[in-house]
């Protein structure tokens, strides 16, 4: 009887630390988004103790469930930072040509709305990654209440080869405060031009460079750095500006 006794509490004990490790996982929520008359996916997911919700926007050739928006998304989670992720209306439908931008900006608009809703009393931010970051940007412009600070991640300041501000003036235009996530080998944003056009932008902008890293955060062969640990300082760098934006405000 003592063995099947021992036997039964360890099984007992199991279950219950394998119950409190699903507790402890973010909820992950799916929801739909109207935007222009097309329904687009999205998905909410956070920890219990989650301290501000980011509204993330992702880039030409990725979606929602693309490798990168997954990762990056559950390393926030590990720091606190939930997430809202959502689909243009391009990604969607499967397409590869982009949605123009009045409909791109809809997109972002009606995802901010639903995190606003989702939110609770957290704290509201809005992100994306290059294109993603671009839309973002020019819908921040023109104002983008109720968000409380902006998270780009690989701005496309320009085209490949072709170094310039070009992509850079709906920026100047952005009240709230900006963090600007790039690598030191994105052929899209030569990082001299970005650290001027930081400068340029002044207190409300700060940026954090991930050295070796190009465009998709991806390092050369042979790097003693893996894809999880640039997944970790971007989420590290997030998780600081979340805080600091607190600080500023009394939180």
């Amino acid at each position: 009887m003592r063995t099947h006794d021992s036997k039964a509490w360890l099984l007992l004990g199991c279950a219950l630390l394998g119950r409190s490790a699903v507790a402890g996982e973010p909820v992950v929520t799916k929801l739909a988004l109207p935007v222009e008359g097309q329904s687009c996916s999205a998905l909410l997911m956070r920890p219990a103790d989650a301290k501000a919700l980011l509204v993330l926007a992702h880039g030409a050739q990725l979606n929602l469930a693309s490798p990168f928006m997954v990762s990056i998304s559950d390393a926030l989670a590990r720091r606190g930072i939930a997430t809202l992720r959502f689909n243009f209306p391009y990604a969607e439908a499967g397409r590869a040509t982009l949605d123009p931008m009045p409909v791109l900006i809809a997109a972002v608009r009606a995802a901010l709305a639903e995190g606003a809703r989702q939110r609770g009393t957290l704290p509201l931010l809005v992100g994306g990654k290059s294109v993603g970051g671009l839309v973002v940007a020019a819908a921040a412009a023109g104002g983008l209440d109720p968000a409380q600070g902006l998270v780009i991640l690989g701005f496309p300041l320009h085209r490949p080869g072709h170094p310039s501000g070009v992509n850079a003036q709906p920026l100047e235009q952005v009240k709230l405060p900006m963090l600007f996530l790039e690598g030191t080998r994105d052929p899209l944003a030569e990082l001299s031009l970005m650290r001027a056009l930081v400068e340029k932008l002044g207190p409300r902008a700060t940026l954090h460079v991930v050295y070796g890293a190009d465009h998709q955060y991806e390092l050369p062969p042979g790097s003693s750095r893996s894809a999880a640990d640039v997944n970790d300082e971007l989420a590290d760098a997030i998780a600081a500006f979340v805080a600091k934006l607190g600080r500023s405000r009394g939180g």
